[in-house]
């Protein structure tokens, strides 16, 4: 079946839309990754998303147009991903949406909301679309996140020690063998919201990790952002840029002074480093697996090497992943499971009392025809 899975991550800065041709094989889900296309929020859609977004206040009006406009851009995506990459066979769309806030209390999720209305895309593509992935692994006590972590249970099953995955994309989360999963806390949400608000908004991002390369770490910034309460709470636990935002590094700022832009940047890119590192020693990591747009950042890679001695750093596409395209297909994999009327959850990781069969299901132009519901769950991910 040939399944495009639709994201858009905590950076809120394009859609990632990737294609894969997948397969049950016995114990062993097939992916054949077909590829991946970008498509970018126009600067309007993004300029109102991020008004929207906590801690700003936004009203009911703002969340339905956004669901709309949201939801179109998803369609215009995967229309082009059927395209340009299944040459228009494409049978399915897994749609995560937009996150816009992952309500916690107590250190339980209580709820989370992922805008994009999928009967755009249904419309758009004239497929069945699985999206809303979230709630059902809440509803039953879990985190709902993270939910790559099945994918990476699977797809690093069998690999020598303690392998674990880390993604690095606003929020960092990894996934250890034992299905220990969790948000260890900002990737590159603070990295870019300084960069945004030190710049004017002129920068959206350290652009290759260039300013904070040139940059000094400012010792009792990174003492007082490393006592933050979320790094000591134990798994599985989640976050987001409703806690880890502009106004928050403006507390943290408050009483030192005039700080240069690349001194800042430099100490909260090492606070990625530090607490990443932190949670990637309390699960007895043998080698890390990265993925998600961090990687790209050179000075935070380089600063996560020198937190991790002898811990080899890999990049997902020396297995057969690339790094921006991961989470991407992962949503194609859960996509796939929830037709086939497999659970998409790992208790262990997300908390839940039990696994669950995720998402919703909007019917295609043709109707809703499931598959035969699989026998068995897979055990591994196989790449070819």
């Amino acid at each position: 079946m040939r399944v495009i899975g639709l994201m858009s991550g905590t950076s809120y800065d394009a859609i990632d839309a990737a294609a894969a041709e997948l397969t049950l094989d016995g114990d062993s889900l097939v992916l054949r990754p077909l590829g991946l296309v970008d498509e970018q929020y126009d600067a309007d859609l993004r300029e109102a998303l991020a008004a929207a977004l906590p801690p700003a206040a936004t009203s009911l009006a703002d969340v339905c147009r956004l669901d709309t406009l949201i939801g179109r851009s998803f369609a215009a995506a995967a229309v082009r991903a059927d395209r340009e990459l299944c040459d228009g066979s494409a049978e399915l769309v897994a749609s995560h949406g937009q996150t816009v806030y992952h309500w916690t209390e107590d250190g339980q999720v209580r709820g989370s909301l992922q805008l994009g209305q999928p009967a755009w895309i249904a419309e758009a593509t004239g497929l069945p679309v699985v999206a809303d992935f979230r709630p059902r692994d809440i509803a039953a006590g879990g985190q709902g996140a993270p939910l790559v972590s099945l994918i990476d249970l699977l797809w690093l099953r069998g690999r020598p020690g303690t392998p674990v995955a880390l993604n690095l994309g606003g929020i960092a989360n990894l996934t250890a063998p034992n299905g220990t999963a969790f948000d260890t806390g900002p990737a590159c949400a603070l990295v870019d919201a300084a960069a945004q608000g030190l710049s004017g908004g002129s920068l959206a991002y350290d652009v290759d990790g260039a300013l904070a390369a040139r940059g000094s770490v400012h010792g009792p910034l990174l003492r007082r952002l490393l006592d933050e309460p979320y790094y000591a709470l134990p798994a599985p636990k989640t976050t987001g840029k409703e806690l880890f935002h502009l106004g928050y590094l403006r507390d943290a700022l408050a009483g030192f002074g005039t700080l240069t832009a690349e001194d800042v940047i430099a100490t909260l890119t090492r606070l990625t480093a530090r607490t990443v590192a932190e949670a990637v020693r309390g699960v007895g990591a043998t080698e890390v697996i990265a993925s998600g747009g961090g990687t790209r950042n050179p000075t935070l890679i380089a600063m996560l090497a020198e937190e991790l001695p002898g811990v080899p750093l890999r990049t997902s596409d020396e297995l057969g992943l690339p790094p921006d395209a991961k989470e991407a297909y992962a949503f194609a994999v859960l996509g796939f499971l929830t037709l086939h009327g497999l659970a998409g959850t790992e208790p262990a990781s997300t908390g839940a009392r039990h696994p669950s069969v995720l998402g919703s299901i909007t019917p295609g132009r043709g109707g809703l025809r499931l598959p035969p519901s699989a026998d068995r769950a897979p055990v591994r991910l196989v790449l070819k």
